[in-house]
This record gives structure tokens, sequence and C-alpha cells, in this order.
């Protein structure tokens, strides 16, 4: 099993491309079963749960060419409308596939996704709305099976009860071929949930409110969609967060180029109110400039978009380690999204956590040490503190990195970290 080897306290120095976006070409290669004319996506990230999603397409019949940052989809070929298990059980995104499916063809089997490390992930929202559509819907044998009425699902007035990303999305795709309108409120309002709105446009899909909690859909009353565009994903925020706060925690001077500034911006605010610098070369580059003396002491509260992402709370908390003052972290959104702490605690880093609020108190410096990530964002987080700690950190399980990260050793060695890839 492969694990990355950090030998810290190097300063790092150059300029670092991000990108595309793994959580919104999720929904993008999804939606495609919307069409039955060929698609072609571009700046795909080299990550595993991009390929696994086009292998679950490739497993329903349609015809997959991915080669580099490109992949090209034909869906008309598909001949299954059965999700198995032993793909949607590698990635819980694989769930996306059942909007699509069941408005496309009217009937689908998806197996239900499991179990997730950072918390309750239940579906019920995504149910509940397509039931709302008119989908008949039965869970037998751990699969979740629907079925549509005869003329295909009803556009409706969906009112979420909290704010879900997956739930909208996949709501958004199924209305895309309702019959008539179908109005969703309390949208998750997430750039990725943007980009598929522009997808579904693209493809002759009317809506309104897009980068709103209300979203108003008229559907195409089952005709599948022509993209008659290439689909470009946009740059990923989480990536580029992550390296933001690679310059912070080294006290390094980083740029970054090909990314939307916007989308970082609650990110960047934190980064500010720690002492960080930064600068704006171009419309779509950022550089982060060291702090003048020490980081100062920050407070975070994970919130939906455009709040503070949950995404990026445990490469912040990696940050607050070395700042001068007691941080507190408030995780909002997934119960479970803490158990990075006691492996940055092995690290030297001095943190408490009391229900669903982390104290993470001043440390003079960290210290190399073995540590396991247990998650995506987590991983990252180790390996921050890792760029920082005096000593070797070797940080193990790394395949959650690979879901996420493309070639994350590799752009942080070009940047001058003395980080290597070595397998047990």
């Amino acid at each position: 099993m492969d694990y990355l080897e950090i030998e810290g306290g190097k300063r790092l120095s150059g300029t670092l491309k991000i990108s595309g976006a793994k959580n919104a070409a999720l929904p993008v290669i999804a939606a495609a079963i919307l069409s039955d004319q060929p698609i072609l996506i571009n700046n795909l990230p080299n990550v595993v749960d991009i390929r696994t999603l086009l292998k679950l397409l490739e497993i329903l019949g349609a015809e997959v060419e991915h080669e580099a940052d490109q992949a090209r989809i034909n869906p008309g070929p598909i001949n299954s409308t059965r999700a198995v298990y032993e793909i949607v059980a590698q990635m819980r995104a694989s769930i996306l596939v059942l909007g699509p499916l069941l408005a496309r063809f009217g009937e689908c089997e998806v197996s239900l996704p499991g179990g997730c490390a950072i918390g309750q992930r239940p579906i019920d929202m995504h149910l509940k709305a397509l039931e709302t559509m008119g989908a008949q819907i039965e869970i037998k044998g751990g699969y979740v099976h629907a079925i549509a009425p005869e003329r295909g699902l009803r556009g409706s007035k969906i009112v979420f009860d909290k704010v879900s990303v997956g739930a909208t999305e996949n709501t958004l795709m199924a209305a895309a071929l309702a019959q008539g309108t179908t109005e969703i409120i309390n949208a998750a309002r997430e750039p990725e949930i943007v980009q598929l709105c522009e997808m579904l446009q693209i493809g002759g899909v009317t809506i309104e409110g897009i980068g709103t909690g209300r979203l108003r859909v008229e559907g195409t009353g089952g005709t599948p969609l022509n993209f008659s565009e290439d689909i470009t994903i946009i740059p990923d925020r989480i990536e580029a967060g992550t390296y933001l706060c690679a310059g912070a925690i080294t006290y390094s001077q980083i740029t970054l180029e090909a990314i939307n500034v916007e989308h970082l911006q609650s990110t960047i605010d934190k980064l500010e109110d720690m002492g960080c610098g930064f600068d704006y070369p171009s419309p779509n580059s950022v550089t982060i400039y060291p702090a003048r003396g020490e980081l100062r002491e920050v407070n975070i509260v994970t919130a939906e978009y455009p709040g503070f992402p949950t995404d990026m709370q445990a490469q912040l908390m990696a940050v607050a380690t070395l700042a001068s003052g007691e941080s507190l972290i408030e995780e909002r959104l997934f119960e479970n999204r803490f158990m990075h702490v006691s492996e940055l605690n092995r690290l030297g880093a001095d943190i408490w956590l009391k229900g669903n609020t982390a104290a993470v108190r001043p440390v003079e410096k960290l210290f190399g040490a073995d540590v396991m990530a247990t998650d995506l964002r987590a991983s990252s987080a180790l390996v921050l503190a890792g760029l920082a700690a005096e000593g070797t950190t070797r940080v193990r399980r790394i395949y959650h990195l690979d879901r996420g990260y493309e070639d994350l050793q590799g752009k942080l060695a070009s940047l001058g970290a003395a980080i290597t890839r070595r397998s047990e």
C-alpha cells in the first residue's frame, strides 16, 4: 500500500495550475445520461472518482473514450438501468445516476450507497423529491427500485428541509426531462450546482434562478437533451484552497493559475484574517504571501455556499495549529468530520473537541510522525501539517487522496516540497 513521506520545514515557491473540480465533473458525467447523443467533457481531473463514474456509465452500456483531461461519452447505446453495488459502493456520488436514469428510461435500480466516514449522508431527500414528481420507489435487497409514471415524471414543487448538494443535483437532472415545471425551494447554491444548471441549459432546458436557493426548471417532456456545445469543468476550489493553505502553513509565496477567485473568497477571507496577504496577477490567478510574523488565530463555522466550505475545514485546522492564539472551528454539516484531530495531535498539535466544536490551541512547532488518513480532506490536512513539521512525516492510506487530488505529490514537489510517494 502506498504512503507519502514528507521531510518538513521546506519553504515552497512557484506556480501551479489548478485542475478541474471533481465535485462539478461528477454530476456533469451523470447528466450525460439525459442525452442520446455524444458529448465531450473537457478539463476533467485525473482522479479515481472520475474514473469510477465513467466505468459505471460503461457498465450501463454507454460508449466512453477517456484520455488525459477529456472524456467523450455516447449515452445512446445505454441498455441497462441497473447501477450495481460493486461500483456504487466505491463512491457515494454514484447515486447521481438515479435521477437521469429514471427520467430518461422510466425505470431504474441503483444500489444504496452505504455509509460514509465523515457522517450520515442519507438519500431520503433524493427519494422524496422523485416521489413528489410521481415516481414509485421501493427499497429492496439493498437497491433503490424507481418507476416513473407512464407519461414520465411530472413537474412539481419540491421543498427541501435542508440544503443538500446531492439532492439538488439529482432533482435537477430528473426535472430536466419531466413534464411541466419543477420548482426547487431551498436548493443548494454551490458553483458545482451552477455548472450543472448551465450544462442543462446547453442541452435545451430552461432554468430560472441559477445561483439562488429557488430554481425553476421547465422540463422537455421526455425529449432527450442535445448538448450542442462541449462542457468544460470549472476549476476545483477545494484543491486551490488546499494549496493556499500549503502556502500559509509553510510561510511561502505561491501563485495559483486557472482558478475562479469568487469561488475561493471564503477561504481567502479566513487566511487574510490569519495574516496572509493576497495579490491577483490576472482575473484567473492568485498569489498568497506569507504572514508577517506569526499566524493569527481564526474562528470558523462551516456552512453551505457561499459560507465557509466543510471541505476546507480540515486544511484550515492544520494551518491553525501553528497560530499564535486559540482558534475555534465549528463543524455544522457533518458529525464525524473531526477524525483528523487525533492524527494532527500525533504531530504535536493541541486540539480539544467538545461536541461539534474544536479548540485549536497554539503550539510552538509540529513534529514528524506516522499518521493515518481517514477521509479525503483529512488526508490533505495531514499532508499540510507534514510540510510544516520538523522531521519526517509518513501519511498512510493515501488512496483517499487519490480520489480527489490530481497528482498532489507531484504538484507539491514542483513547489520545492520534499515529498515522496513510497510503497510498503
